[in-house]
């Protein structure tokens, strides 16, 4: 008997397994799933990268020569050779093999380095970005988290008890509203509220007699909360119509699943089941929805700045499109990119955290 006890413990033991044998280390499903989808984001970056080279180069025209047309319409001759050399070396000469131009422009990226705008020059392409994206973000972010919270947090209580007088009421209204076009809410809102009313500014971001711009400033703060109100409002109207619906229309199909009738058996309190067993699940579509969304937020925030005369990258990219400035809209579909593939990593990372399948491996 202590020899089977001792044979039994010596088995156990680490120190005594036979040589060569290593200790495997476990990692946890979670991360194995993360360390997939960002391996499948890095080659999805990689692949945009190509993309982003080769697309505008398969345009008529290159910058170089856009440049040079631009030199030749405003003095009436062509540039010299050196003015020539100059220009090729800013935007490229097309003569260069094609694999020297995607390495150089892989170099420039590396530095941060995007090129000089042609519609702007001699401003750096980086320079206009940075002075634009704040307003963008600032304008997409917000009111794609405010409608995505109202919707979400609307759907999940229609859901709950469908055919109610608050499922009534708001279902028919949300209908209207989403049937309605963006822009001609807008226009309807900056006629009545602005011109007609003077409720609200009718363009800009901020008013320009503040000099003192900044977050210290409580004024400047106001001046760009209060300018901002209208698109915002707007957009989350028209927005979260579609998370309200799709919301409502998974818990319908959730409150009827097996967990949910377990934890009502259990004597937990309706909110508890509600928020906790069926809500956290229905809630994933809506999550990678929301991270989906973040990279085409561009879409309504443009034709809200177009319509609220709202700087930003909205107008960036119809003027860069206008008048062709490759390494403008170069610089902006990588950010549309980027911030595509951000956020939605940041949703698979959410999904960790609420579905227990990602941990457990399944």
């Amino acid at each position: 008997m202590s020899i089977a006890m001792r044979t039994e413990q010596g088995s156990a033991d680490p120190s005594e397994r036979p040589p060569g044998t290593a200790r495997r280390l476990r990692i946890p499903p979670n991360l194995v799933y993360l360390g997939r989808r960002l391996i499948t984001y890095l080659v999805v970056f990689a692949i945009s990268l190509v993309l982003n080279f080769a697309l505008p180069r398969l345009m008529p025209n290159d910058p170089a020569q856009s440049m040079i047309r631009d030199i030749y319409e405003k003095t009436g001759q062509r540039p010299s050779q050196y003015q020539m050399q100059i220009i090729h070396n800013m935007y490229g000469d097309p003569e260069t093999p094609i694999w020297e131009q995607f390495w150089n422009y892989l170099v420039q990226l590396s530095r941060l380095d995007l090129g000089r705008s042609i519609m702007y020059y001699p401003m750096e392409v980086t320079d206009l970005i940075v002075e634009a994206l704040p307003w963008t973000v600032y304008l997409g972010l917000v009111s794609t988290l405010l409608g995505w919270v109202i919707g979400t947090y609307l759907g999940v209580r229609l859901g709950w008890r469908p055919g109610r007088l608050l499922d009534s009421i708001l279902t028919p209204l949300s209908m209207f509203f989403s049937s309605i076009p963006p822009f001609w809410l807008g226009l309807l809102a900056v006629w009545y509220l602005s011109y007609d009313k003077g409720l609200f500014p009718a363009q800009g971001a901020v008013n320009q007699r503040i000099r003192d711009a900044g977050l210290h400033n409580a004024d400047w703060v106001l001046s760009v909360l209060f300018h901002s109100a209208l698109p915002l409002v707007t957009l989350v109207v028209v927005g979260f119509t579609g998370w309200m619906f799709s919301m409502r229309n998974m818990m319908i199909t959730t409150v009827h699943e097996d967990y949910v009738h377990l934890a009502r058996a259990k004597g937990l309190s309706p909110e508890r089941v509600r928020t906790v067993y069926a809500a956290r699940n229905a809630m994933l579509p809506n999550i990678t929805g929301l991270a989906m969304s973040i990279g085409g937020v561009l879409t309504a925030v443009v034709l809200a700045e177009a319509v609220f005369i709202y700087p930003g990258i909205g107008g960036l990219i119809g003027a860069s499109t206008a008048v062709r400035d490759y390494p403008l809209m170069q610089a902006l579909l990588l950010i549309v990119i980027v911030l595509s593939l951000v956020f939605n990593f940041i949703a698979d990372s959410v999904y960790v955290m609420l579905d227990p399948r990602t941990r457990e491996g399944s």
